[in-house]
Formats: structure tokens, sequence, C-alpha cells
């Protein structure tokens, strides 16, 4: 059922030789996987970023591709190490700390097992507590993506009704307004991508073109307020000028054309940053 693929996702960063290691135990276990890398600029300790990047990412790779996620923040604590199917047919390799949070609502998840860290955890780490990665998580990853055992040879079945999860903000629709979050970034860009569905918009009956109040709150403190013009991508307003679209998830986005709108209104992302936006009579 596996394909050889294994795609790393961590906050390690480039700059030392942690992510180095995780390829080089999972190659000394098969010399035949293609690695790949999601990110490793995951921000630091950040579950919920961490979450939302797998869900961004693992419907666009073959059914049967191996997914190690490590942003641990826990390591080493009683946090579950687990590997979970998902409904595609795909595995995901992570600490049971809230990675799967976004897979599980968005992408769905047939079944979860607790990584055996007797059976399928590198030989002679048990007196090294803080590179699960390296150890736990690559060492099995491979294991799984090479075929060399199956997902019933991962460990014991854990109820998938069990899987922690991190709280997401829901859609509130009334009095022409829409109401919800801003999730995530697209980092290099600055675009705040918010947690309002196209459809749930749609309910405002948009037409591009068309202008809407947009307020951003940091908790109960008003960061932003103006009038944006939805369009369909960004240079249907002039450099510099704001916009709302529709990014490639096909959730709301807010950007400027041509410049970061995150770094102009010093904007972040999580459950305390709320957005509304509402139709201009």
């Amino acid at each position: 059922m596996t394909n050889n693929l294994l795609v790393l996702q961590s906050d390690f960063g480039l700059v030392d030789g942690a992510v180095a290691a995780m390829f080089g135990v999972a190659l000394q276990e098969s010399a035949e996987l293609e690695i790949h890398n999601l990110t490793h600029d995951i921000t630091p300790y950040n579950i919920f970023e961490a979450s939302y990047r797998l869900f961004q990412t693992v419907e666009y790779w073959p059914q049967g591709t191996t997914f190690v996620s490590v942003v641990d923040p826990g390591v080493g604590s009683k946090r579950k190490s687990v590997v979970a199917l998902t409904e595609s047919n795909q595995f995901i390799v992570t600490p049971d700390n809230g990675t799967l949070s976004y897979i599980k609502n968005h992408v769905g998840i047939k079944a979860i097992r607790e990584i055996s860290e007797v059976k399928n955890r590198r030989q002679n780490t048990e007196y090294s507590y803080t590179f699960h990665g390296r150890d736990v998580y690559a060492y099995t990853g491979a294991k799984l993506a090479s075929g060399h055992i199956t997902f019933e040879e991962v460990g014991p079945e854990l109820s998938v009704d069990d899987i922690v999860e991190l709280p997401e903000v829901a859609t509130r629709i009334e009095d022409e307004t829409v109401f919800g979050a801003i999730d995530i970034l697209d980092v290099r860009f600055g675009s705040l991508w918010t947690s309002i569905k196209r459809e749930e918009f749609y309910t405002l009956a948009p037409e591009f073109g068309d202008r809407f109040e947009v307020t951003i709150y940091n908790n109960d403190m008003l960061v932003y307020q103006n009038q944006v013009t939805y369009g369909k991508s960004f240079a249907d307003v002039r450099i510099g000028q704001p916009i709302l679209y529709i990014n490639s998830l096909y959730r709301l986005g807010l950007a400027i054309n041509q410049g970061s709108f995150a770094k102009a209104y010093n904007v972040g992302v999580g459950s305390n940053w709320r957005i509304e936006i509402r139709r201009i009579a």
C-alpha cells in the first residue's frame, strides 16, 4: 500500500544537522526511498501551523505516501507517538498533540495506531529523550514507506475519536456579515488566509468588483477597518491596494497587490485574530 515516498515536515529549520539526520536514518532503513521536504520552517512549537500545512499539502500527493510531521514541544513527555491512516490512504507519522486536527476534520482519518517503541525505535537510542524526530518518527516513517512494516505492525490501534484536537473558530453568519478568524499566513507574500470557506463567504452573494467592509480585531483591539474590493486575482486592484480573494484552498484571503498585508498592518494569526466581512449596502 505504501509507495517509497516519504515527506518530512518540522520546525527544525536547516541551520544545523537535525533534518539531515532524519534523512540519514530513513536512507539507512531503505536507500530506495524518495525523500522530500514539505517544510522545515514551521514557526517553532506551533502545532496549529503544522496541522494546517499538512492539510494544505497532502491531497496533492499519491495514495500510499507517508508523511512525517515533527512539531513536538512535548517531546519526552507522555504524549503519544502515532501513525494515522487517512481517508485518502496516506500515512501521517506524528505526535498526537493536535497536529492531526485539520487532517481529521477536513480530510478524514480511517484509523490510528500508537507507535510501539519496543519494535519501532532505532536501537541504542532509549536514553535519548529529545530527538524523537530522528529516533522514532523518521525511523518508523521509513519502515512504513519502504514496506518493511505494515500499518498493523506500527503498534496497537487507538480510537480515532480520542485524537488530540486543537480548537477551530467556527464561521458565523448574520446581518449580511461573515465572522471568522485569521488561520495562517501565505508566509512569503504576507497574505492572510482566513477560516471562512468560499461557500460561507458566498452567502453574501458577492460579485467580482464588489466592495466589503473588512474589520480585523486582535482580541478586542481594533487593528484594521477598511472597504476592500473582492477580486478574482491580485491584479484586479492597483499595486499597493488591498483585495479579498478566494485562495487555493477555497478559503477567503486578504492581500495587498505586490505587498505584505501582514507586515503593513502588523497582523498575526490564531483564534484571537478575528475578521469580519460585511456587505456594503
